[in-house]
């Protein structure tokens, strides 16, 4: 069965879904971490549960991520329903450091993905289902800019911020 609840964050409010019963520990593992208004983002369907105990880890950690106490998180994802291109680059997004930032260019170097592969590696970005703990925030444009966020530009320069990599301004710091 399908499962969400939602908290409050300094991104508004975040709306957690996962698959109950879908980890070793026999818990909750997460789906989707989305957004209001977010590209391709999950809507709560009539045949979902609303179960708040269910994330209570989860929560709990992006909690701590939003003070500032943590730099990692320690959640069981799903298997991922994306192409396994799509897999690739999020497990490449997955080691991207806190505080850190690269390129689409560099992130497709790192994959071994060639130059003419970018826009398909930005197009798998943009359908990562894991906003925020499978950090797609932290890559840039070539020239520092701020590009490409399905959650929206302002909540990308506020991630970045939070973590050291940009000023409010959005300066690279």
């Amino acid at each position: 069965m399908t499962v969400y609840t939602t908290m409050d964050s300094p991104l508004g409010e975040l709306l957690l879904v996962g698959e109950e019963s879908a980890t070793a520990s026999g818990g909750t593992a997460l789906a989707s971490l989305s957004v209001p208004g977010q590209k391709g983002g999950a809507v709560v369907r009539a045949d979902w549960r609303a179960d708040p105990d269910a994330f209570a880890e989860i929560v709990r950690q992006l909690g701590d991520y939003f003070e500032g106490t943590r730099t990692r998180f320690d959640i069981e994802f799903t298997a991922d329903r994306g192409t396994d291109f799509q897999r690739r680059v999020w497990a490449a997004l997955e080691e991207i450091p806190y505080g850190t930032t690269t390129s689409y260019g560099g992130l497709a170097e790192r994959m071994g993905v060639s130059r003419a592969a970018v826009r398909a590696l930005g197009s798998a970005i943009g359908a990562n289902p894991l906003l925020l703990v499978r950090p797609c925030h932290r890559v840039i444009g070539a020239n520092g800019s701020l590009t490409g966020y399905a959650g929206g530009l302002e909540r990308k320069q506020l991630l970045l911020t939070h973590e050291g990599v940009t000023t409010p301004s959005g300066a690279i710091a």
